[in-house]
């Protein structure tokens, strides 16, 4: 998983980021407000780790000018400022969960754990593309009204690949948010990539899943490739 860290303190931020690296997430750092909000309308991330008292622009406004542009990736404020109307101010600029400093690592990475958790669960429960439907939520997938039947891995990958409809993702990217922090194989990918599209696209005239050589894979209706939504 990716993990946006913005925190001006330079020793906090890399006491952070070594530590999450130790536990195999990616990290991108940001020292001031305005370059975090700018990292994070650029790229995904799991997890946003948010400190309040920010150069340029402080922590509740990047998390407002977050949630109104529409991105709910889970946001974690981590601050000296523990008080209860600091707290329910950034509660309710939109930040999912809120850490004291100073705080053990174990509870950062259990709180970090919990939010890609139920950032899973709020996720939309019936994605349909061209005639498949894929239950979120009871974890059931059919094609043309016929179920199939798919291991706990493969729901995750295709999951992945649906939520991100006509988007290409590369191995890398698949990698970490099907797998997080687990030890895989160099072409683990490639194998459940073959599996899956067994299952999927097997004996359909319209194929689903996508190989773009040299990039990685993506799922999207034969509409959506011919250019109409």
């Amino acid at each position: 998983m990716k993990v946006l860290v913005i925190e001006d303190d330079a020793g906090i931020s890399t006491m952070i980021r070594r530590g999450l690296e130790g536990e195999r997430y990616q990290v991108d750092v940001a020292r001031d407000g305005a370059r975090g909000l700018d990292l994070a309308k650029a790229n995904e991330y799991g997890v946003i780790i948010l400190d309040l008292m920010l150069p340029k622009m402080d922590g509740w406004q990047v998390c407002d000018r977050l949630r109104s542009s529409k991105n709910q990736t889970p946001i974690l404020m981590l601050t000296a400022r523990d008080s209860v109307d600091d707290r329910v101010k950034g509660l309710d600029a939109g930040a999912d969960d809120y850490l004291p400093k100073p705080f053990d690592f174990k509870e950062l990475l259990a709180r970090l754990r919990a939010l890609s958790r139920r950032e899973r669960v709020h996720r939309s429960r019936l994605i349909r593309i061209g005639d498949l439907e894929i239950d979120t939520v009871g974890r059931r997938v059919t094609r043309s009204g016929e179920e199939i039947r798919l291991s706990h891995r493969e729901f995750e990958l295709l999951e992945a690949l649906a939520s991100n409809e006509g988007r290409v993702l590369d191995r890398q990217t698949i990698q970490e948010r099907v797998w997080l922090n687990e030890e895989t194989y160099s072409n683990m990918v490639d194998v459940y990539i073959g599996t899956l599209r067994k299952k999927i696209d097997a004996g359909h005239e319209e194929k689903l899943i996508r190989t773009i050589h040299g990039i990685g894979y993506s799922l999207q209706s034969p509409t959506q490739e011919n250019g109409v939504l």
